[in-house]
């Protein structure tokens, strides 16, 4: 069952108060967070109202990128961990041509994910005072971990994520505070659906996909997250598309 938790209108992780409401309006402000980074305004967030096949048509198309909030509990984290050391013994490559941040900033998942979603897309047009594009230009060549650290020094990108956070009815967590939930960002990349995690070492490859499909395909994942946790109805989807 797919049931998003209303946490505040807030594009940051954050504890969810107790209870379950209606979707939390998170991409409409991930679309303020964006626009404020100078991302061009054709391209916006939606949330995804369900994981079935009539919800995912509502979705403006194409779907260049999808996020996952999710619930980090017990089992998971398990599976991150065993996740991890069987991809080391099969000897998993981690692809470079990703672009990949190591999450270094408590409570930044949010912003490391649209940083995700929109730096592994090439037809993203930006203004030409971008913030954005000025630390996807400065950090190309750069290694997930010296991205991450290079984040940390962005005033300009941490402003408009402390920005947003604010925009709401709920306090947003600050960035020490321990919380319980998290995004993630799944895109395509030369025909490969990959999940971009910055708590995780590297990106996961989860087969083919392509523009057409990234997000069917993409939801075959979001279930293996809800799978896991059956009890747990913390999840929520964002789009990312281009509109005319």
């Amino acid at each position: 069952m797919f049931v998003a938790t209303h946490n505040g209108p807030q594009f940051v992780c954050g504890q969810a108060p107790p209870g379950d409401g209606p979707m939390g309006q998170r991409g409409t402000y991930a679309i303020q967070f964006v626009q404020q980074l100078g991302v061009g305004t054709r391209w916006q967030f939606g949330d995804v109202l369900g994981l079935e096949p009539e919800l995912l048509l509502m979705v403006p198309r194409p779907v260049v990128a999808a996020l996952l909030l999710f619930p980090v509990s017990e089992k998971y984290e398990t599976y991150r961990q065993e996740e991890e050391e069987r991809l080391k013994a099969d000897g998993y490559s981690p692809p470079k041509h990703v672009y990949f941040v190591k999450q270094t900033i408590e409570n930044a998942c949010g912003t490391i994910g649209l940083i995700h979603a929109i730096g592994n897309n090439k037809n993203i047009d930006f203004a030409e005072d971008s913030a954005l594009k000025l630390f996807f230009d400065s950090t190309v060549g750069m290694t997930p971990e010296e991205r991450g650290r290079q984040l940390e020094k962005d005033t300009s990108i941490r402003a408009s994520h402390e920005s947003s956070a604010q925009e709401g009815q709920t306090e947003a967590p600050s960035l020490d505070k321990k919380v319980d939930l998290h995004f993630v960002a799944f895109v395509n990349v030369d025909g490969v659906l990959y999940e971009l995690d910055g708590r995780k070492p590297f990106p996961i490859a989860h087969g083919n996909t392509s523009e057409d499909a990234l997000l069917e395909d993409a939801t075959a994942v979001f279930r293996q997250y809800m799978q896991r946790d059956p009890e747990e109805l913390r999840f929520t989807v964002v789009a990312l598309s281009a509109v005319s």
